[in-house]
């Protein structure tokens, strides 16, 4: 047995069965509850008047107050250079959608944009990345989106700091139907019909829809897989929209001051539709595949 074949066995025999943190240990906080800078932002109910994936029906986000999201970008794209949205959920791993790379037959070209809340403003906080590889779930099929899952690993590790943090990964054990406070963020579209997207990061306040009524007659007929979340409002009017793509569905811990990611988004028919909400990929059904695969795909990098 090689050596890269026994670190791969070690790793996905035990040595690694969750996610680990370096910023601190810690995941999921916000500015406010940052260790590296003391900031209050309220996160209460909102007068929503924008996007969707860039997000309709959203506000404005405030600075570095969702520090794992991040912007994938590309050269090519006349969109502000966004691609797609992601989380950062390791020094040099980002979460996102599969499809997101439907269109890419280049992954070298793609760059990753963190610690911004405004592209034409950056800041001092943000830094960029190339992006190392991508690595897209060996069932992933296009037509239907099912497993709709892909992580991207920076060239080089990012440093915590209060405009970047960890975002926190829905295991298996969190019961994730009964979070209340939820949320969506995205440079995507923010009407359902617009061609640009978003300057400034969006955030909508959204509601978890039961599956099984997303999936029943009169919204998403059998379409919607096993492990997929819908959120939204039955009435529309508040959703993700073209350009959201890849970036999480957030939701605060019941018990605690952190915010998990919940979901990926993933789909939806149109924007902001009644009956018609987002459909995100639950990252608490593949987090046993995302920590394989950050584990896996880091050993075989480095060697």
């Amino acid at each position: 047995m090689n050596r890269l074949s026994l670190l791969v066995l070690l790793t996905v025999a035990g040595l690694a069965h969750s996610i680990q943190y370096p910023c601190g240990g810690s995941c999921g906080y916000r500015v406010s509850q940052s260790p590296y800078r003391s900031m209050t932002y309220s996160y209460g109910n909102v007068a929503y008047d924008d996007d969707m994936t860039r997000v309709v029906g959203g506000v404005g986000a405030a600075e570095a107050s969702w520090p794992w999201v991040v912007s994938i970008q590309h050269p090519g794209s006349p969109k502000l250079g966004h691609w797609c949205g992601g989380s950062l959920i390791s020094a040099d791993w980002v979460l996102t959608a599969a499809h997101c790379f439907d269109k890419i037959e280049n992954v070298s070209l793609l760059y990753v944009v963190i610690g911004a809340t405004q592209f034409t403003k950056p800041g001092l906080g943000a830094v960029a990345r190339d992006v190392k590889q991508v690595v897209i779930h060996r069932y992933y099929k296009r037509v239907d989106y099912r497993y709709d899952v892909a992580l991207v690993q920076l060239e080089r590790p990012v440093e915590c700091s209060s405009y970047i943090q960890l975002a926190c990964v829905a295991d298996p054990t969190l019961r994730v139907s009964n979070l209340k406070n939820c949320w969506i963020a995205g440079w995507g579209a923010t009407t359902a019909r617009s061609q640009d997207y978003s300057d400034r990061l969006q955030e909508a306040k959204v509601q978890l829809i039961d599956v099984k009524l997303c999936n029943s007659t009169g919204w998403y007929p059998g379409e919607i897989h096993p492990y997929n979340l819908c959120a939204g409002y039955p009435q529309g009017t508040i959703d993700a929209c073209q350009g959201d793509s890849g970036g999480p569905l957030m939701c605060q811990d019941n018990d605690a001051e952190y915010w998990w990611v919940v979901g990926i988004t993933s789909w939806g028919e149109g924007c902001a539709r009644p009956k018609q909400p987002g459909v995100y990929t639950s990252t608490q059904h593949f987090y046993d595949w995302i920590v394989y695969n950050m584990r896996v795909h880091a050993i075989e990098s480095a060697s």
